[in-house]
C-alpha cells in the first residue's frame, strides 16, 4: 500500500504516486556507477542505433553520386525509414512483448547490419532498403533496449532513471555522432563507415545473445504470461495516462524536430552563419537537450526533493519553456539571445521528454513494450508531422508563420498534460 502524498488528487494518476515503492519508504538508489556497468551493452546499442542514418545524412551527397541519382530523391528515401518506423512500430508493438527482450534487441541490431552493408552497393535499390531496413530495425530495437534497461532494476526512481539514462546517452551520441561518422570515413569514405556500423552493430548482437539467461530482468520473475495481440491494446486503450503520454511526446516531437528542420536557414538567413560556424550552434542545442535529459532524469526520481510526486508541473514547466522558446527565436534578431532561446528550447524538450519516458516506465507495468513502441511510432509521425507543419507556416507566413505553426502542438500537448487525471487502472 502506498501513501499518499498530502494535498494531491487521490484520482490523479498524474499526481499520485505510482504503484510500487513510495520514495517515503526509503527506496534503495543505485549507484550511478553500478547502473553504468549493468547497462553497458544497452547503451552501446542505443548510440550505434543512431549511426546508420547519420551517415545517410552526412554522406548524402557522396551517396547520391554513387547512385547516379539526384540528392533530393535521396534524401527523400530518409523518410521511408520513418514510414517504416511508424507502421512496424504499431503493428510489432504487442509482438515484440512475447519474445526475450536480448534477442528483440540482437535481431534490431542484425537487421541493423545487414541494411547498412547492402547499402554499400551504392544502388538506389539498395539505398531503399537501407532506409526501410533501418526505420523497422530501430522501431523494434528502441522499445526493447528501454524495456531491458527498466526491467533491470526495482524502485520506481532506478526505474525511471535508467529509461532516462538510456535516451539520455542517445542524446549526447548524437552530439557526437557527426565528428565521429566524419573520422570512420577517413577509410573508405561513406562505404567504410558503414561497414564499421555494421560491423559494431553485429558484435552487439552477439554480446546480446551471449549474455541470455545470466541475469533474470524484473519484469520476467514477478509476472507469467504476456497479454495476446488485441488484449494488449485493449489494455493500453484502458489507460488513458499512458495514451495522454504517448500523444504529449508525438507532439512534443513535433515541434522541435520541425524547429531543428529549419534552425540552420534561419540562422543563415538572419545572421550569415555558415554551415561549419552553425555546427556550434547544433553542439548548442544537442547539449542542452542532454543536460535537460540528464538532470531532469535524476530529479524527478530523487526521494530526497519529493519531485516524483509533481509530474504535471514538471511537464507544464516544460511545455511552457519550449513555447517561449519557440514563439521567441524566429523573431530574435541578436546573436546571443538567440543562442539563449535556442539553449532553452533544447533544455524545455528534454525535460518534457525525459518526464514522458520516466513516466511510462514506471507506469506502465507489463505493457511498457508495447507503450514504448507506440511512443517510438508516435514521435516517428511527429518528425515528419513537425517538418510539414513548419514547412507550410514558412511559406504561409515567414518567420512568424514558422513560430505560430510550431507553437500550435504545443499548446495541445500543453492542454493535454493538464487534463491527464484516470488513473492507472
Amino acid at each position: 500500500m502506498t501513501t499518499q502524498p498530502p494535498g494531491d488528487d487521490p484520482r490523479s494518476d498524474i499526481a499520485g504516486p505510482p504503484p510500487g515503492p513510495s520514495p517515503d519508504t526509503g527506496e534503495q538508489l543505485v549507484p550511478e556507477r553500478r547502473m553504468v556497468r549493468d547497462l553497458w551493452l544497452v547503451l552501446l546499442a542505443s548510440i550505434i542505433g543512431l549511426f546508420p542514418f547519420t551517415v545517410y545524412s552526412t554522406f548524402l551527397v557522396p551517396i547520391a553520386a554513387a547512385a547516379r541519382a539526384p540528392e533530393e530523391g535521396i534524401g527523400f528515401l530518409r523518410g521511408l525509414g520513418g514510414l517504416a518506423a511508424l507502421l512496424a512500430g504499431i503493428t510489432l508493438a504487442p509482438l515484440i512483448t512475447r519474445w526475450a527482450r536480448n534477442r528483440v534487441a540482437a535481431a534490431g541490431l542484425v537487421l541493423l547490419a545487414i541494411a547498412s552493408a547492402v547499402a554499400t552497393t551504392g544502388t538506389v535499390a539498395a539505398l531503399t532498403v537501407f532506409c526501410l531496413g533501418i526505420g523497422l530495425a530501430t522501431a523494434v530495437l528502441t522499445p526493447a533496449l528501454l524495456t531491458t534497461a527498466t526491467s533491470r532494476f526495482t524502485g520506481t526512481g532506478n526505474i525511471g532513471r535508467a529509461a532516462t539514462m538510456v535516451t539520455a546517452t542517445q542524446s549526447l551520441a548524437a552530439v557526437f555522432a557527426g565528428p565521429i561518422i566524419g573520422a570512420l570515413g577517413v577509410w573508405y569514405g561513406w562505404q567504410g563507415a558503414l561497414w564499421i556500423t555494421a560491423a559494431v552493430s553485429a558484435a552487439v548482437a552477439y554480446g546480446f545473445l551471449r549474455g541470455r539467461g545470466r541475469k533474470q530482468d524484473r519484469s520476467q520473475a514477478s509476472t507469467g504470461a504476456p497479454p495476446g495481440y488485441a488484449a494488449s491494446f485493449r489494455a493500453l486503450r484502458a489507460r488513458p495516462v499512458l495514451l495522454a503520454l504517448i500523444v504529449i511526446a508525438a507532439l512534443r516531437t513535433a515541434s522541435f524536430m520541425g524547429y531543428l528542420a529549419f534552425l540552420a536557414a534561419f540562422y543563415h538567413d538572419e545572421f550569415e552563419l555558415s554551415a561549419a560556424t552553425f555546427t556550434l550552434v547544433w553542439t548548442l542545442s544537442g547539449s542542452s537537450f542532454f543536460l535537460g535529459n540528464y538532470l531532469t532524469g535524476r530529479w524527478v526520481r530523487d526521494p530526497a526533493t519529493g519531485a516524483g510526486r509533481h509530474p504535471r508541473t514538471v511537464l507544464t514547466a516544460g511545455l511552457f519553456g519550449a513555447l517561449v522558446a519557440v514563439l521567441g527565436v524566429f523573431h530574435i534578431h541578436a546573436l546571443l539571445p538567440a543562442l539563449a532561446a535556442t539553449a532553452l528550447m533544447g533544455f524545455s524538450h528534454a525535460v518534457v521528454a525525459a518526464q514522458v519516458t520516466t513516466l511510462i516506465a514506471v507506469r506502465s507495468g507489463d505493457l511498457s513494450t508495447v507503450a514504448f513502441s507506440l511512443n517510438a511510432a508516435g514521435m516517428s509521425l511527429g518528425v515528419f508531422g513537425g517538418a510539414l507543419l513548419g514547412g507550410f507556416g514558412l511559406a504561409t507566413a515567414g518567420h512568424t508563420g514558422l513560430a505560430v505553426a510550431l507553437s500550435l502542438p504545443t499548446l495541445l500537448a500543453l492542454l493535454l498534460a493538464g487534463s491527464v487525471r484516470d488513473p492507472v487502472r
